[in-house]
């Protein structure tokens, strides 16, 4: 494959222009998605490319537009529907869960429901608590949903083409902290697997199991602990419905000593089913108990003072790898 640079945004527009070039099913329908406040550069100019009937600025109707796209798959198209604000994608949550979800299963395997759900998580900037929410954790529940979170411009475009080849429904989570990103992404259409987690960093001592945004800060987390002598391995989860059980026990057994790290709340969080997988199959093999780096469970603050403090970075999971490793 032929590689270049791209940022996480042009990665994600790159493989919606292969996908709807090579195939005409697939057609995009949400709020905003001719403008560059709602989606960034993720989307630009799409509509020019491919036609207004193709890329659909659909009106203020969350419900609606999942509906539609919804009834859209079952009858044979590959829709992808936009919800700019993971927030306000609750609206639409029995289309989803009550709906998508299930028509594979009630009907005996003979009705498909191929819809990808885009939601995008648009926090800081002063949006406060209904502006800057990500409940990727809640969808990580429901069978029949798969939930996929890329947090590279490489995987950004390999899970999106996965998520339009995909029999079944999928919720695309990308965040918008993460469009600047810049890395390497072949010219070719490819795809990345879904449900396969990826090591980004191999390590002895710690094991780090990250997703989306705080992937990138585990990284980099990983960069400072081996300065100070702390070998840190990063599994990078990608999908979080289904969890790639075998990676994160692997790396436990190899390391023993468990961080995660997620850009939700604690309770009831991606942390805590990871956590869980290595205390039931690894359990042996723990030298320490397991540390989740997660938002506190409080409602997200407006001021820039109050977001320092709620959001996590790599200085929050380097706090935590330090306290597992010096535990005895």
């Amino acid at each position: 494959m032929t590689a270049r640079t791209l940022n996480y945004a042009q990665a994600v527009r790159e493989g919606f222009v292969q996908a709807m070039a090579r195939d005409p099913r697939v057609f995009v329908i949400g709020q905003g998605v001719w403008s560059p406040w709602y989606v960034g550069t993720s989307m630009t100019d799409l509509d020019h490319e491919f036609g207004r009937e193709r890329v659909i600025d659909s009106p203020v109707s969350e419900s609606a537009t999942t509906g539609a796209a919804l009834g859209a798959a079952l009858a044979g198209m590959r829709p992808v529907v936009i919800h700019p604000r993971m927030d306000f994608m609750l609206l639409a949550i029995d289309q989803v869960v009550n709906q998508a979800a299930n028509w594979f299963y009630m009907s005996g395997g003979r009705v498909h429901a191929p819809i990808t759900i885009r939601a995008i998580v648009n926090r800081g900037g002063e949006q406060a608590a209904q502006h800057s929410q990500s409940v990727h954790a809640w969808f990580m529940h429901v069978p029949g949903l798969k939930v996929v979170m890329p947090s590279t411009p490489y995987d950004a475009k390999g899970l999106l083409l996965a998520c339009l080849q995909d029999g079944n429904p999928v919720l695309y989570v990308d965040d918008r902290w993460l469009y600047a990103e810049v890395g390497d992404v072949p010219e070719e259409p490819y795809t990345v697997p879904i449900g396969k987690a990826v090591v980004r960093r191999t390590g002895r001592d710690v094991t780090i199991v990250a997703t989306s945004v705080m992937a990138r800060e585990a990284v980099r987390a990983a960069v400072e602990l081996a300065a100070e002598g702390i070998d840190a391995e990063v599994v990078d989860l990608r999908s979080i419905n289904p969890l790639d059980r075998k990676t994160i026990v692997n790396s436990v057994v190899k390391t023993g000593r468990l961080v995660t790290a997620d850009g939700g709340w604690l309770t009831g969080g991606v942390g805590s089913e990871v956590a869980a997988i290595a205390v039931s199959e690894a359990y042996a093999h723990l030298k320490a108990p397991v540390v989740r780096v997660s938002l506190p469970d409080v409602p997200a603050p407006m001021s820039k003072p109050l977001e320092a403090a709620f959001y996590r970075t790599a200085a929050d999971v380097v706090r935590a790898v330090r306290g597992v490793v010096a535990y005895r």
